[in-house]
């Protein structure tokens, strides 16, 4: 039987992906075989080789233990790295490439421990059958270059599925975090979950409960990096694994009866991250600050939720209540304040932009919009485009020209007035030689009154400032 037209694609992809870095890694192997051990690329190598996407970093196994490893590329690497040590895994630099070489494992989690038990196996089948998933437990052998595939990895790549080397339940109960993993692969990939993992992804989900929130953060950050999060997001709802460190998530899906009716909150969220999706990937890669706050910006919805007497329904202040939660659930998860920060200045500003449209905006206005928004508007014009998930064409129409003359209208003000750098027209220097004071809170004060004039008014030129200024000082009772 001749093989399959998806196989054959995947292994040309394989050889010329191979290939690319074969005059490194076979140098290796030879290095290896030399010592007398072997070494094998692996997992996610392999993978990404047969899908013609093989990057820059290189995933090796082999049967030497660490210190044998160290003396092997010991003058040969042109950096090396240990931090990886104590789970068997060197890490080195030649040619432009990043390898990482790692003793066969066989550790498992006992049910109690927040991070894997290390212990090194033998041999390279016992290594592939405990790795997460069969399109990560291929291995190709170096300098030899033979195929090792013993759990149908190939054909399942083929397929576009998620399958474990054994059963699921003993992959998850190995590391549980390999549940969320098959959701990151789902987004990442764009492959189907085999029905039996998903089957087992529903019964462990509580598991992930025992992984720490460092490790369920990397996860979730790559699946939220992945050309379709959305499905992985999905999945993660529907076995209950968001229910383990994104309950809020789940929690959009309000009820809806036929006196309240409201846009379904869960499937708008989804489609705002779709949206921002676009944005982000048209304008140069996956951002992962942009795509946070897509996915946590009605979050404050269901716990501000009000239906009038009319049966309408309302959610006043959401943005300000869903900032607050953002953050919280952003710190638990031990995101860094580089994250932190703007993805909570973005919910709690996306709102802004409603009410444009009817003329209300004076400039005064637009400055604070742009002042308030920061080095975020850039991110902030994304989100609110991304927000207008409406069915209704002409709606959407509407709202798209309203933003776009928006836009117009901030360049137009920025240009005029550099709105990048909106400072008082006079600095504290200056507000400490005109009222005859020392630095202080007062000085605060009066600084900070003079940008809100700056904000309301545009630029002021000295005599109407210095005018201000005194104007302020004398309501204060500062001045005579």
């Amino acid at each position: 039987m001749s093989p399959s037209p998806e196989l054959t694609a995947v292994q040309r992809n394989a050889v010329t992906e191979l290939l690319r870095v074969s005059p490194v890694a076979d140098e290796l192997g030879r290095r290896f075989a030399k010592a007398g051990f072997e070494l094998h690329l692996v997992g996610g190598s392999v993978r990404d080789a047969l899908l013609g996407r093989l990057g820059d970093d290189l995933d090796f196994c082999t049967d030497a233990r660490p210190e044998d490893t160290l003396k092997i590329v010991k003058g040969w690497a042109e950096a090396i790295w240990e931090t990886g040590r104590e789970f068997g895994t060197i890490g080195l630099q030649r040619d432009g490439l990043r390898l990482e070489i790692t003793t066969y494992r066989a550790e498992s989690y006992d049910g109690v421990s927040r991070n894997p038990q290390v212990q090194y196996g033998d041999n390279l089948h016992d290594d592939l059958a405990r790795r997460d998933f069969t399109v990560n437990a291929m291995a190709v052998s170096l300098p030899g270059h033979e195929f090792a595939d013993p759990f149908g990895g190939l054909a399942d790549l083929a397929a576009r599925v998620i399958r474990t080397p054994g059963t699921p339940a003993q992959s998850f109960g190995d590391d549980p975090l390999r549940m969320l993993r098959a959701a990151r692969f789902a987004a990442q990939l764009r492959f189907a979950v085999d029905p039996a993992v998903v089957t087992a992804m529903e019964r462990m989900a509580e598991d992930l409960r025992r992984i720490t929130a460092e490790r369920i953060r990397d996860e979730f950050s790559k699946l939220m990096l992945g050309a379709d999060p959305v499905t992985g997001l999905r999945l993660l709802v529907d076995t209950g694994l968001a229910d383990q460190f994104l309950p809020e998530l789940a929690g959009l899906k309000l009820e809806i009866d036929e006196h309240a009716q409201h846009k379904d909150v869960y499937e708008h969220t989804l489609k705002v991250v779709s949206n921002a999706v676009g944005f982000d990937t048209a304008d140069g890669g996956p951002d992962l600050v942009l795509r946070l706050a897509a996915l946590l910006h009605d979050i404050g919805k269901p716990a501000t939720k009000a239906v009038g007497g009319d049966g309408g329904v309302s959610f006043h202040h959401h943005e300000m209540v869903g900032a607050r939660m953002s953050k919280s659930r952003l710190k638990l998860l031990k995101y860094p304040k580089d994250v932190i920060s703007p993805v909570v200045a973005l919910v709690g500003l996306h709102l802004r932009f409603y009410g444009y449209g009817r003329g209300e905006w004076t400039d005064s206005a637009v400055r604070r919009y742009v002042t308030d928004a920061g080095d975020q508007l850039a991110r902030l014009h994304k989100l609110t485009r991304s927000d207008c998930t409406t069915r209704n064409r002409r709606k959407a129409a509407l709202l798209a020209a309203d933003y776009d003359a928006l836009e117009v209208r901030i360049a137009r003000i920025q240009e005029e007035e550099d709105l990048a750098r909106v400072r008082p027209d006079l600095d504290g220097n200056a507000i400490m030689e005109l009222l005859g004071i020392p630095a202080g809170p007062i000085v605060g004060r009066a600084w900070k009154h003079l940008k809100e004039l700056r904000l309301e008014r545009g630029p002021l030129d000295r005599d109407e400032a210095e005018a201000e200024l005194q104007s302020w000082a004398r309501a204060e009772g500062l001045i005579p």
